[in-house]
């Protein structure tokens, strides 16, 4: 396939993101400089929302200006009754399988550790969550894997919170329905959302186990890129706007419209 087709990929999610009847969010794992590092390196558009460390933090985005939505720390708070990531580590040393991730992936209501692979992992979780209840915390402990670095990757986040849990908390606040909401998702932590009512797309080049798992589920709000749309492989930002057009075909107007 020629180069530019690829090439092409990113200005049609640009322009698509551009249209005023379009409210972009990047929902990710990641903190707030790495999403911030990716939009430059990558040369992404710059959303109107973004909702970072799996679900803990959410940030209304400027054009120079990132806003914590201090709404949403209220709302999770309580499950750690007080307590932030720093307090929660103490309460969990004394599980050797957890190797805490570097201190730039962690932040108040997120404490991320490294597993090892070779880990009974759903073990794990259970052991954790009966010791965290006995001690009155609320948590959510999500599970996902580096393919790229072989490991696993455990995060600890208030039970309120969570990418499902914040889409849906941002949803409400700006009066977004099921309707006009599209998620996609390639990963272990989005595993919530693309099982749940929301309209979601999981791309061409998912984890194998994710797709494993949506397959087995079939949930009927979810769409599974197959590639060729416009020309593309499905792939990342093709596979977004394959779900587009396939959940909006009157976005699919936009789209064309980019061709010409």
């Amino acid at each position: 396939r020629p180069p530019h087709r690829h090439l092409r990929r990113p200005l049609r999610a640009g322009k698509l993101a551009a249209r005023e009847e379009i409210c972009l969010a990047y929902v990710t794992g990641r903190h707030r400089a790495l999403i911030e590092d990716a939009i430059s390196e990558f040369n992404l558009p710059t959303p109107d929302f973004a909702i970072a460390d799996v679900g803990a933090s959410i940030y209304q985005v400027g054009t120079d200006d990132w806003q914590p939505w201090n709404q949403w720390e209220r709302h999770i708070a309580p499950d750690w009754r007080g307590m932030r990531a720093a307090d929660l580590a103490g309460l969990l040393r004394g599980f050797a399988e957890l190797q805490a991730q570097e201190h730039e992936k962690q932040a108040p209501f997120k404490l991320s550790y490294y597993v090892a692979l070779d880990v009974d992992f759903r073990t794990l979780i259970a052991r954790m969550q009966e010791h965290l209840q006995h001690e009155g915390i609320r948590a959510n402990l999500i599970w996902s894997i580096d393919e790229l670095a072989h490991i696993g990757l455990l995060d600890v986040l208030p039970e309120s919170a969570g990418k499902l849990h914040a889409i849906r908390f941002m949803m409400e606040r700006q009066h977004f329905s099921l309707q006009n909401t599209l998620f996609a998702g390639d990963s272990g932590n989005d595993l919530d959302v693309l099982l749940s009512d929301i309209p979601a797309v999981l791309v061409a080049n998912a984890d194998p186990e994710i797709k494993s798992r949506v397959a087995a589920t079939g949930p009927e709000a979810l769409y599974i890129a197959t590639g060729e749309y416009l020309g593309m492989n499905g792939n990342y930002s093709a596979g977004i706007l394959e779900g587009v057009a396939h959940f909006w075909p009157e976005a699919a107007a936009w789209l064309q419209e980019t061709e010409s």
